[in-house]
């Protein structure tokens, strides 16, 4: 039972970066014209492919296959971009790259909620006894 949990805290972490992201990508957006306004970005410490390769080291079944490395728990940070100005007013918020954040966490978020939600659905195939 231990690969479920650690798939559903995997999965946890990723919604919890994809909510962040979004607020933070959001604020910014807000703040295109705010004067002296510093664009911040959400900053992991633990990128998708490490969680992958987690994920996939749990399916392991020979010792002769790859192997991936593991971490510990991934955690998410805000972090304020200093000494950058893209306008005239100290305002260092790009709208396209923040737009294209946006679109890239929505894809992220689609795809993250799509697995959790096929995890649920095999537990409860388990559930009916496969009914």
């Amino acid at each position: 039972m231990e690969l479920f949990s650690n798939t559903f805290q995997s999965l946890e972490n990723a919604l919890n970066y994809s909510s962040m992201k979004q607020k933070v990508t959001s604020q910014n957006i807000a703040n295109s014209d705010t004067p002296n306004y510093k664009a911040k970005d959400v900053s992991k410490t633990k990128s998708f492919h490490s969680e992958l390769d987690t994920a996939i080291q749990s399916y392991r079944t020979d010792e002769r296959h790859f192997s991936f490395k593991s971490g510990g728990k991934s955690t998410s940070s805000i972090v304020t971009q200093q000494n950058v100005n893209y306008n005239s007013n100290g305002n260092s918020v790009d709208i396209d790259k923040e737009m294209t954040d946006l679109a890239t966490n929505q894809i992220y978020y689609n795809a993250v909620t799509d697995r959790l939600s096929g995890k649920f659905q095999s537990l409860e195939s388990v559930i009916r006894g496969g009914k």
